[in-house]
């Protein structure tokens, strides 16, 4: 039974708009405070702003040019044309840095994320790296998580982005990947909303079941090669959002004046299909409204008050006229009927963790690490000290 807000055992959170439909599993405090509030303000100290954040984002930058010396590229950005990626990659440059801008086309951007990408590589003078995937591969992999029911059909996307940004660090000598994440306007968001983007056993384990044809192009990025990026090479993403005043709203009106960018009107619409599976799928299938995450964030970081926020979730998701042209247009692209469609839609959904994972890999290297942790200190002592072995 799915719960609705006339009904008696129906609790929101008192400071944000976080609810148990969002999440069945939310606590409130005595207060009625919601957990979400609670972990963002532990969360939000590692916010540093004024001249705490400035000396950091400067000490970032100084290592970052330090190690990239002598090599055409210092650092990786990934680049969609969203708010994010797009006051990254003006920040970069304003740090002095030299990055190489990563962009996916999975052949579902929008025609103003296209002229937004092009206007922030031509004013900022950044190379761009674009990862054309191929089309058929990548619509088999996500008509396979459609078929399997599971919440994260954006894995298919996030998984290729980020094994080809590894792979593009490891290939340039990049040491650094900055990335647009950030406390102050996405923190909250359920973990039963989102999956694993590196697990690549969960991913093909759902394609070999659910897929029609093999896969011969798509990049993709295994628990071991994970290890080899982030442990051997060290290769890690750096929030760098998190150490400069970030108001959504100012953003969106300087990067407007200085960069001529285009609003989407949404969270990541820049992708059409993401724009469907955020505002249709989920919500339909999932019982899932992302706004509640996203406007519960920026009530915690003073950018929105409450009632501004529940004005803002009182505003359909689609207008029908849009609905209709949007659902038309990915059935099309995608090969499927509304029949198909309306039955992927009335399946029950499922669990990723259904499928095979990577938590047994994950879980061994962790042992691992535990039963070598003396060797590996006194390894490290040594090494310190000059002794040689």
């Amino acid at each position: 039974m799915v719960l609705r807000k006339e009904d008696a055992d129906y609790r929101q959170c008192t400071l944000t708009v976080m609810d148990n439909i969002a999440d069945p599993e939310i606590t409130f405090d005595e207060n009625g405070v919601c957990n979400y509030y609670h972990d963002y303000r532990r969360a939000e100290k590692s916010v540093f702003l004024g001249e705490a954040g400035a000396e950091k984002l400067r000490q970032l930058a100084d290592i970052i040019k330090t190690k990239g010396r002598g090599r055409k590229y210092d650092c990786l950005i990934g680049l969609s044309g969203g708010v994010d990626s797009t006051y990254v990659a003006y920040l970069v440059k304003r740090l002095g840095l030299r990055p190489l801008a990563v962009h996916l086309d999975n052949g579902w951007n929008s025609e103003l994320a296209v002229k937004n990408i092009e206007n922030i590589i031509t004013k900022l003078d950044i190379d761009l790296y674009t990862l054309v995937v191929n089309w058929q591969e990548f619509k088999d992999i996500q008509l396979a998580y459609l078929r399997a029911s599971v919440v994260d059909i954006e894995v298919v996307s996030d998984h290729a982005i980020f094994a080809t940004m590894y792979k593009l660090a490891k290939q340039h000598g990049i040491s650094y990947m900055i990335s647009g994440t950030n406390i102050v306007t996405e923190h909250i968001m359920p973990a039963s909303w989102l999956y694993k983007k590196m697990d690549f056993a969960n991913l093909r384990d759902i394609h070999n079941q659910f897929g029609k044809i093999k896969l011969k192009t798509y990049p993709f990025f295994d628990f071991k090669r994970y290890i080899y990026y982030s442990v051997v090479l060290r290769l890690a993403p750096v929030s760098i959002l998190n150490y400069v005043p970030y108001n959504k709203q100012e953003i969106k009106q300087f990067i407007t004046k200085e960069l001529d960018w285009r609003d989407y009107g949404g969270k990541h619409y820049e992708s059409l299909f993401t724009k469907f599976y955020q505002a249709y799928i989920l919500p339909e299938k999932f019982k899932i409204d992302k706004r509640k995450a996203h406007l519960s964030t920026l009530i915690c970081s003073g950018q929105l008050t409450k009632g501004q926020a529940l004005q803002e979730l009182e505003l359909p998701l689609y207008k029908k006229e849009e609905l209709d042209q949007d659902r038309e247009y990915v059935l099309k692209k995608l090969g499927l009927t509304k029949a198909e469609f309306e039955s992927i839609m009335q399946e029950p959904p499922r669990k990723h963790e259904e499928f095979k994972t990577d938590a047994k890999l994950k879980n061994g290297y962790m042992s691992l690490l535990q039963k070598t942790q003396k060797f590996r200190k006194a390894f490290s002592l040594k090494k310190q000290d000059g002794i040689k072995s």
